[in-house]
C-alpha cells in the first residue's frame, strides 16, 4: 500500500516521456501538496528550459498525455505552467480500504538488514541524569521502528563498567558490607555511593603514606590490578557492583517504557580479553605508533590546532585502554560477529570527531568494509529555561527519575483537575502514561540533534503539539466505541469519502507507511511525531464537522465508524513505534 503521491509518481513520469521524450521519463515530476487541488505537479517549469518551450505549453502537452482515469476528478493548469490535480472520491475510499484490511496499516516490509543499535550506555555506579534521557528515548523509538520495518536490531547497551574507579568501588562496598544501607545507595542513589567511594578516595590521595587513610587507597589501586588480571574474586565482586547497578537501570527502563534488557547488556568489559591482541594487531600493520610512550593512530585529514596532528590514542603510556580501544573492539565485533548491515550509534553530537577516527581506523584494518555503514544519530542537549544545559541549582546533572517523578506528579495534576470523577488507582495509571509520554513526546517531536528546553507544564498540557494531546485523540475514539460496545478492531463497513475532512483525513492516513518508512532510513522520529500531531488535528477536525454516532444514514454511521477505526489504528501504532501508552481513556 502507497500513499496518493507515490501512486501517482510513475503515472506522471509516463505522461512526461509521452509529451517530451522517453529521454525524460526519469524526471522528477515535482509532487506537491496545493492549496488549490490536492496535489499541484510543478515539473512543467523546472522542464521548460530543457525543451525550449514555455512552461505552460509543456504543462498542456503533460496534461494530454496523462492517464488518471479513475484517479483523478478533476486536471487543470494554472499560473505558469502549475498542473492541478483533484483525486476521486471513490480512489482515495479504495485506497483507504486497502489501509483499513492490512494488519500492518499501510507500513512496508523493507528488505531484512541486521542493524545494532548502540543507545543509552549508562555507567555503573552512577545515576543516570538528564544527559541520558535522548540518547535512551531516540535509539529506542528507532528500534522499534526498524523492527517494525522487518529488520533485525541488536539493542547494545554499551555500559561503563571497567576501568580504573572499579578498584575504589569495590573496596568501599567492601568497607561497608554487601547487605548494608549504603550498599543499597546502588540501587536507589548511587551517585551517592559513587562520591562517598571518591571522597575517601580522595582523602586518601591527600594523607600521609603511612597514615591509615592511605590504607584505602593502596587497596583500591591493588584491586584494579586484580580486576584486570581476572582474580576471581575481584571479579565476582565486580560482578555484584554491576549486578546492583543493573537493578536501579532496570527500574529507570521500566518507568520510561524502554525494551532494553540485561540481555542487551553489552559493556567495556565484554571486550576487555582482546585489546591487548587488538592494539598487536594495528601496531604490526603499521597502523598504530608509538608517541610519547602511548600507542597512536595517526589518520590523515584530522589536525588540531596550529596543524598538528591528532592521535587516536588506543593504549595509554601507563599501558591502560580507553574509549578508542573499546570502541575499535566494538565496531570489529558488530561487523564480524553480528554480521551488521548499518550500525547506529545514538550518541551526543560532540563524540563526532572521537567516532569518525575510530570508523576510519576500523576501514583502515580492514574491520569495516565498505558495504557497511555506520551511523552517528547525533543527539542534541536539553535545555533549562534559561537556555543552558539542565542541571541542578547546585549545577550538577539533573537526576532523570527525579525529573520522570515530577513529570507523573504535573500530569496527575492535569487528571485531577480533568477528570475528578475517576478512581484513585485508574487517575494515578493514567497519570504515568501522560506524565512519562509527555517527556518521551517532547523529546522525540523535536530534530534529534539539536537542542529544546525542558518545560513540563508544556509538555503535559492537553493541548497543543503535545504527547497528552495525541492520547487524548486515542481515547476519544475509544470512548466512541464504547458507546456502540464496539472493539475498533471488529469495525470493517465499507468506507465512504465525500466531506471535505473526511477527504483530507483520508489522504493523511494513506501517508503513514511512508512516513515511517522515512523515519527508518532517516533515523529521525520527530517525522512521525509531526505525522501524528497533524494527524490528531485532522482527526478533531473531522469529528467537529461530521458526526458519527448521530450521521444522517446507517451507511454514513458505520463509514465514519470505520474512519475512526483507521485513525485508532495508526495513531495506536505511531504512539508505539515512539514508545508511548494510550491511555484508555482521559
Amino acid at each position: 500500500m502507497v500513499s496518493p503521491l507515490v501512486a501517482l509518481t510513475p503515472r506522471v513520469q509516463s505522461a512526461i516521456a509521452a509529451a517530451l521524450g522517453e529521454s525524460f521519463r526519469e524526471a522528477d515530476p515535482v509532487l506537491r501538496p496545493s492549496q488549490f487541488a490536492d496535489v499541484q505537479v510543478n515539473a512543467a517549469l523546472a522542464l521548460a528550459k530543457q525543451v525550449g518551450m514555455p512552461p505552460r505549453e509543456v504543462a498542456a502537452k503533460i496534461v494530454d498525455a496523462l492517464d488518471v482515469d479513475g484517479v483523478c476528478d478533476a486536471v487543470e493548469v494554472s499560473g505558469p505552467g502549475f498542473i492541478n490535480l483533484t483525486f476521486s472520491n471513490a480512489w482515495l475510499a479504495a485506497l483507504l480500504q486497502e489501509v483499513a484490511a492490512d494488519e500492518r496499516t499501510g507500513v512496508p516490509l523493507q528488505e531484512r538488514e541486521n542493524i545494532p543499535i548502540d543507545y543509552s550506555a549508562p555507567n555503573v555506579a552512577k545515576e543516570m541524569h538528564v544527559g541520558h534521557l535522548r540518547t535512551t528515548v531516540v535509539g529506542d523509538a528507532l528500534a522499534r521502528t526498524l523492527e517494525h520495518l522487518g529488520h533485525n536490531v541488536v539493542r547494545q547497551n554499551h555500559i561503563g563498567d571497567w576501568g580504573t574507579p572499579f578498584g575504589m568501588l569495590i573496596e568501599h562496598l567492601l568497607d561497608v558490607g554487601k547487605d548494608s544501607a549504603e550498599a543499597e545507595l546502588l540501587v536507589t542513589d548511587p551517585n551517592a555511593f559513587y562520591q562517598a567511594a571518591r571522597v575517601k578516595f580522595d582523602l586518601a590521595e591527600k594523607a600521609e603514606p603511612a597514615g591509615s587513610a592511605g590504607d584505602f587507597n593502596t587497596r583500591a589501586r591493588t584491586r584494579v590490578v586484580a580486576l584486570q588480571a581476572g582474580d576471581p574474586d575481584t571479579l565476582a565482586l565486580w560482578q555484584e557492583l554491576v549486578d546492583l547497578s543493573k537493578t536501579y537501570f532496570n527500574k529507570v527502563y521500566s518507568t520510561l517504557g524502554i525494551t532494553l534488557t540485561d540481555l542487551d547488556l553489552a559493556g567495556e568489559s565484554t571486550y576487555n580479553a582482546v585489546l591487548g591482541s587488538l592494539c598487536d594487531e594495528l601496531e604490526a600493520a603499521g597502523i598504530a605508533t608509538m608517541s610519547d610512550g602511548a600507542l597512536c593512530v595517526f589518520l590523515d585529514g584530522y589536525t588540531g590546532r596550529e596543524g598538528k596532528p591528532v592521535p587516536l590514542i588506543i593504549r595509554k603510556s601507563d599501558g591502560g585502554y580507553g574509549y578508542a580501544t573499546t570502541d575499535l573492539a566494538t565496531i570489529r565485533y558488530r561487523v564480524h560477529d553480528l554480521k551488521a548491515h548499518r550500525v547506529l550509534y545514538v550518541i551526543g553530537a560532540p563524540q563526532a570527531l572521537h567516532l569518525n577516527m575510530v570508523w576510519d581506523t576500523a576501514r583502515k584494518a580492514g574491520w569495516l568494509p565498505d558495504d557497511v555503514v555506520p551511523v552517528h544519530v547525533q543527539i542534541g542537549n536539553v535545555l533549562g529555561e534559561d537556555r543552558k544545559i539542565l542541571k541542578t541549582r547546585s549545577g550538577k546533572p539533573l537526576r532523570l527519575m527525579m525529573l520522570l517523578d515530577e513529570a507523573v506528579e504535573k500530569a496527575r495534576a492535569v487528571i485531577d483537575e480533568a477528570r475528578p470523577d475517576l478512581d484513585d488507582a485508574v487517575k494515578a495509571t493514567i497519570a504515568r502514561q501522560i506524565g512519562i509520554g509527555a517527556v518521551k513526546y517532547a523529546d522525540l517531536s523535536v530534530a534529534h540533534n539539536s537542542e529544546y528546553v525542558f518545560d513540563l507544564d508544556r509538555m503535559v498540557a492537553l493541548t497543543g503539539n503535545t504527547g497528552p494531546y495525541l492520547q487524548y485523540v486515542v481515547a476519544r475514539i475509544r470512548s466512541i466505541f464504547r458507546q456502540v460496545a464496539m472493539d475498533p478492531a471488529d469495525q470493517r463497513a465499507p468506507i465512504r469519502v465525500g466531506e471535505p475532512q473526511e477527504r483530507a483525513l483520508a489522504q493523511h492516513l494513506l501517508g503513514f507507511g511512508d512516513v515511517v518508512a522515512e523515519v527508518g532510513d532517516e533515523y529521525e522520529p520527530h517525522r512521525l511525531c509531526a505525522y501524528l500531531f497533524e494527524l490528531a488535528q485532522s482527526f478533531s477536525a473531522f469529528y467537529e464537522n461530521c458526526p458519527v454516532l448521530k450521521a444522517d444514514s446507517d451507511d454514513v454511521r458505520e463509514s465514519r465508524l470505520s474512519l475512526c477505526a483507521v485513525v485508532f489504528r495508526v495513531m495506536t501504532t505511531g504512539l508505539d513505534l515512539l514508545g508511548l501508552e494510550a491511555p484508555d481513556q482521559m
